[in-house]
């Protein structure tokens, strides 16, 4: 009887956290460049063993009943939010669309083989810089200018070139276009700024190794191998005057919250459930 404690009670953890992430994707639904994160649960006991050394939980079933499940992390989603135009010349947004040959994504931006193996579709960022020249990733584009003239983000980072250094412009922000690949340029004579500023756009093959740090921040933890600027053919486009939309699904998200919401309240009339049988047998059978 204590193990359908056991399980409502982590179905009720869950379920919170799952409200968490929802009601975060609802709170940010206008921030520009921000990805809606989504919940991944495993259950308890393929966790433990899984911890203890034992096999993998996907070789097969662990016993005939469950003892709950574990909220293990929130991935985000990394679908190219819908463009806004400002038109204001310090906001950049990235419209990317990379493919992989011989890999058809769905709508989800993932691909499955026959084998079961995955594949995600690679997605493009912006490098800035935090502090001790750390690099950190995002799709936030509403730049501003530090009184030195380098290029930051709202939060005061140096946005990164592709030379690896902050970009710096000295003239007027209303003369300065840029090119789909990234280069800042002259409006009225179309060359290059001088030192050939270039926003640095990096291509992740497989963006569930980036993890996120708020603020529309993530930094990356795989393979180096696997995160590298945009080359030529990567269907990755710069667009000045726009910001990307947040791509959280208002509709959604109102259905997942209400989900969340059920599946509380039934795990907690499971949990009343097993303390009124339980009142009857101590107090009640206990008695005979």
């Amino acid at each position: 009887m204590l193990r359908g404690l056991y399980t409502a009670a982590s179905g009720m953890m869950a379920q919170q956290r799952r409200h968490d992430m929802v009601t975060n994707n609802i709170a940010n639904i206008n921030t520009p460049g921000f990805k809606a994160g989504n919940s991944v649960n495993r259950t308890f006991p393929d966790m433990l063993l899984y911890a203890m050394g034992g096999p993998n939980p996907s070789n097969g079933n662990i016993g005939k009943l469950g003892t709950g499940v574990f909220a293990e992390e929130h991935l985000p989603s990394m679908l190219q939010g819908d463009m806004q135009e400002t038109r204001r010349n310090q906001d950049f947004a990235i419209l990317s669309d990379i493919l992989v040959n011989g890999v058809t994504f769905d709508p989800s931006g993932k691909f499955v083989d026959e084998n079961g193996v995955t594949t995600y579709q690679p997605q493009a960022f912006f490098a800035i810089e935090k502090a001790r020249g750390e690099e950190r990733y995002t799709r936030d584009g509403s730049f501003t200018t530090a009184p030195d003239g380098t290029l930051v983000t709202s939060d005061g980072f140096p946005v990164v070139g592709a030379n690896g250094q902050p970009i710096v412009i000295n003239v007027p922000w209303d003369e300065v276009g840029v090119t789909a690949d990234g280069k800042l340029i002259n409006n009225e004579t179309g060359q290059q700024l001088p030192g050939n500023p270039q926003i640095r756009i990096m291509r992740v093959d497989n963006p569930n190794f980036l993890i996120r740090e708020g603020d529309g921040r993530f930094r990356y933890e795989g393979d180096t191998a696997g995160i590298n600027q945009i080359a030529a053919g990567d269907r990755v486009e710069v667009r000045q005057g726009y910001l990307e939309r947040s791509n959280v699904d208002s509709a959604q998200a109102a259905i997942d919250i209400m989900a969340a919401l059920r599946a509380y309240e039934a795990n907690q009339k499971v949990i009343q459930t097993y303390d009124r049988s339980l009142d009857k047998a101590v107090n009640e059978i206990g008695r005979v």
